[in-house]
């Protein structure tokens, strides 16, 4: 985790770049890393998760990374947990929930990516969440914090 929370600080101070540290791990190797790059890239769907699987992809000339751990700053989205799932990525790690940063980094409705995971999709991936959690969440706004509208994504 402590490599993602570097991957997010990398983001934080690259104009452009997000906040949301990504690496991917397997066998105690890491083999892939990435922060958000949505904004940079003009792309809505180049979150940390996603460029991770892609640098990964490209690496390996494969779409599936069983025995991989990929590690996240911040709780995967739908988009990036479905993408693990495609990807057969046998386990995700996340540090702040959503309990732990703004509302702003979210869907509106609470949506459970692990249930949506478990109800449609797989049971045979792990999920664990708030691994650093205290650590992860210092690179967001938290959640009584009032962050200025233009930074407000999702709203």
């Amino acid at each position: 985790m402590r490599l993602a929370i570097e991957q997010a600080r990398m983001g934080d101070r690259r104009p452009g770049a997000g906040e949301v540290g990504c690496v991917i791990v397997r066998d105690g190797q890491l083999v892939a890393a990435a922060f958000n790059e949505a904004e940079l890239r003009h792309d809505p769907t180049a979150h940390a998760e996603i460029v991770a699987l892609r640098r990964l992809g490209e690496q390996w000339k494969t779409t599936e990374f069983r025995g991989c751990t990929l590690y996240c700053t911040l709780q995967p989205c739908g988009m990036c947990t479905v993408a693990c799932l495609w990807a057969k990525v046998s386990r995700i790690v996340y540090g702040a929930t959503r309990e732990d940063v703004h509302s702003m980094y979210f869907d509106t409705r609470h949506f459970s990516t692990v249930d949506l995971i478990h109800d449609a999709f797989r049971d045979d991936i792990q999920i664990t969440g708030g691994v650093l959690a205290d650590e992860c969440s210092k690179l967001y706004y938290r959640p009584q914090d009032d962050p200025p509208p233009q930074e407000q994504k999702n709203r």
